[in-house]
């Protein structure tokens, strides 16, 4: 049965952030995955408007306890992946963390650099009110921005840990005012990351800019989620992630079987292996 995805994707024409930023209040959410190698982006790209290369990479690939040491390099060498595998959705590239804090000077030479050597179309960066000049700067230069608030996993360190935002009432005015700053400054859309519903649900109808919820609200302009845990592959995923496979299993039990076939002489057996070519 077709999902009616075909007829979209028909057209070549890549998805653009002010194509995003005309999605917010409509009838239909944005739909938004992570993705940081080729193929996975390739098979994504037939269902989502929206692909991060997010710097969560570091913990998904390269089994960091967190994204701080995630490099610009890093981010560089997965966004040209990602972006040169994919025709339709939007790519947008996670500046790590200490690529764009220091100054908006510093976090446009970077994001410069970014759209430059990747082909991607917008970078996105965390943090509220206190980025609001930088993403001001940013756009003003053209560079698309997608804003991050709510748990912004590069301040672990600061925060004490990965924990939901605006659980109480106190807290809600600084993360509204976080998204309403980066919504003034130009940013095209805004996630929202591990936030109570109700206040996503709010920000949601206050925003002038898409939302886009992760572990939010089902009343955000979007969702997204990291393609790994959705996959089922990560044994330990964050609370708010629904998992629509279950391919850790699937893997360990594909990988056991191979082993169990190469041990017994199973495999390769004479359809996997080249014989000598005829004499004419």
């Amino acid at each position: 049965m077709s999902t009616g995805h075909s007829d979209r994707q028909s057209s070549t024409r890549r998805v653009t952030a002010p194509d995003i930023r005309a999605r917010k209040g409509a009838d239909t959410p944005i739909v938004a995955l992570t993705a940081y190698h080729a193929h996975t982006a390739r098979l994504a790209d037939d269902h989502v408007d929206l692909l991060l290369v997010g710097d969560s990479l570091g913990m998904v690939l390269y089994g960091f306890g967190s994204t701080v040491p995630v490099t610009l390099e890093q981010m560089i060498t997965h966004g040209r992946v990602v972006a040169s595998a994919v025709r339709h959705a939007l790519v947008v590239v996670d500046m790590p963390f200490g690529s764009y804090e220091e100054s908006p000077a510093q976090a446009f030479r970077n994001a410069a650099r970014v759209l430059k050597q990747t082909g991607a179309g917008a970078v996105k960066l965390e943090g509220g009110a206190r980025m609001a000049e930088t993403i001001r700067f940013l756009v003003e230069r053209g560079v698309p921005v997608m804003a991050h608030v709510g748990l912004t996993p590069q301040s672990v360190n600061t925060l004490g840990g990965f924990f939901a935002q605006g659980r109480e009432e106190e807290q809600w005015p600084a993360i509204r005012a976080d998204a309403q700053a980066v919504a003034e400054a130009g940013a095209f859309c805004v996630v929202l990351e591990a936030m109570a519903e109700p206040l996503a649900r709010e920000i949601t109808k206050e925003c002038p800019i898409p939302t886009i919820g992760i572990g939010a609200s089902p009343a955000c302009d979007g969702q997204i989620l990291v393609m790994e845990d959705m996959l089922g592959l990560n044994p330990h995923p964050p609370k708010f992630v629904k998992a629509y496979a279950d391919l850790r299993r699937e893997i360990d039990h594909a990988i056991a079987a191979y082993a169990e076939d190469v041990r017994a002489r199973r495999f390769p057996a004479p359809r996997h292996t080249y014989g000598m070519k005829r004499k004419k």
